[in-house]
């Protein structure tokens, strides 16, 4: 029997993905649960295993090459399976072996790192007649080349590629189009490729993401933007202390810990900017979990894993896990249990250079802190003017969830764990 196998359906929203590397190839025997590929999707670069043992005939798709939920992406000849045997496998919920933890694979509904995974319950299998040829992806070339055929009423389909992963690109075009145009006529000019005054790159997945949700979030809720300063000399003396015996255990110790903590206190008294609105069920949804999300600027974009149960934390705990998923998320190997369910987001816009900013709410959340960078600025202390720190905060909130006065009291309750950092010590 010959099985088709589509890119499954991963959840959390995610219709496609691009290919980064085949681990498989033509005439390859694997076993069910290994890894046949790696995909970058919208949140995250996962490995999709095999649902079935036999030996590869075809693979759908080139490195690079963008696939589709539901569109083929292996070819699998099952050996001694027929008729209606055949059939029963090729539409019955395939059950892969259980995910160990730590791993980035993912498939199927989202049973996600550490859990049983299964593929979908759907006929996302069927056999297929051995001498049948399929074509089901167009092929990989780059905006400028199939812009460049177009004007040369090329068809690009008929162009070898020599880019990366056979990607056809616009010398591959030029190179055809002067083997299959006529010999000129004399008083007849060929077409001129004009110079290029700009580059064309394709958008990644991620940022592709970036920008969806960031037009969802500013269509879908009422931003309101609150500016406050804290002076920190306390919290910096406090820093310094404890900075090397966190890093004699391997931890880096920044502001963003003691941040991140006074934050889950104040959620903790301030429960409407720990909620989402259910417009759908008439009904607010207030979390009894803190699930803070964290910011993490990389080269491919923003992302932001999440802290579980932040609240559960020690300062030393949440440095650490901050340094494990800042890792992760730069060398994209984060899992969806790592990105998703988050309950309010800091972003640290001031570990670059940013003063102040109005950060976007991650949606549907009904908040998000942004962080400015620490200025060394007089400030005045018992009635004396003094060199002080401080450190600038803009919150963000939903303003059909949370009025005006209940922000400024959040973020003035924040201030105050940051004023005496000990008290951050003491709950």
């Amino acid at each position: 029997m010959r099985y088709i196998f589509n890119f499954p359906d991963i959840g959390e929203g995610l219709d496609e993905g691009t290919i980064i590397e085949w681990y498989v190839s033509k005439g390859q025997e694997i076993k069910s649960g290994q890894s046949i590929v790696r995909m970058e999707t919208d949140k995250v670069v996962a490995e999709i295993p095999s649902p079935k043992s036999g030996t590869v005939i075809a693979r759908f798709g080139n490195v690079g090459e963008t696939i589709h939920t539901g569109t083929p992406l292996l070819e699998i000849e099952i050996e001694g399976v027929f008729g209606e045997e055949a059939v029963a496998q090729a539409k019955a919920p395939v059950v892969l072996a259980t995910v160990e933890e730590g791993s980035t694979a993912v498939v199927g509904t989202m049973e996600l790192a550490g859990s049983n995974a299964y593929l979908p319950a759907s006929e996302e299998g069927f056999t297929v007649p051995k001498t049948e040829k399929k074509t089901f992806l167009k092929v990989l070339a780059t905006p400028v080349a199939r812009a460049m055929a177009k004007e040369l009423n090329l068809d690009i389909n008929k162009v070898t590629g020599t880019g990366p992963g056979g990607r056809v690109t616009k010398d591959d075009v030029q190179n055809f189009h002067l083997q299959t145009v006529p010999e000129e006529k004399p008083g007849i000019q060929a077409p001129v490729t004009p110079d290029e005054a700009v580059t064309y790159e394709p958008l990644s997945q991620i940022r592709k993401t970036i920008a969806k949700n960031m037009i969802n979030s500013k269509l879908s809720a009422a931003h309101m933007t609150v500016f406050e300063e804290v002076e920190i000399s306390d919290l910096i003396w406090l820093r310094e202390k404890y900075k090397k015996v966190f890093s004699d255990k391997n931890v880096k110790l920044t502001y963003l810990p003691f941040i991140l903590k006074a934050t889950v206190n104040a959620l903790k008294q301030h429960r409407q900017l720990n909620s989402q609105m259910d417009l759908e069920n008439n009904r607010m949804i207030y979390k009894n979990y803190y699930n803070i999300g964290i910011a993490i600027d990389t080269t491919e974009g923003l992302v932001v894993p999440v802290i579980k149960d932040a609240d559960k934390l020690t300062i030393f705990q949440i440095a650490q896990k901050i340094g494990e998923l800042a890792e992760k998320a730069k060398e994209r190997k984060l899992t969806l249990a790592e990105i998703r369910d988050g309950t309010f987001t800091l972003t640290n816009y001031g570990s670059i250079g940013g003063i102040f900013g109005v950060p976007v709410i991650n949606y549907p959340q009904a908040g998000i802190l942004g962080i400015g960078r620490i200025l060394k600025t007089p400030v005045i202390k018992d009635d004396q003017i003094v060199a002080g720190n401080v450190l600038p905060f803009s919150l963000t909130v939903d303003h059909r969830i949370v009025d005006g006065g209940e922000a400024t009291r959040f973020i003035i309750n924040i201030m105050e764990y940051l004023k005496d950092p000990f008290s951050l010590m003491m709950e």
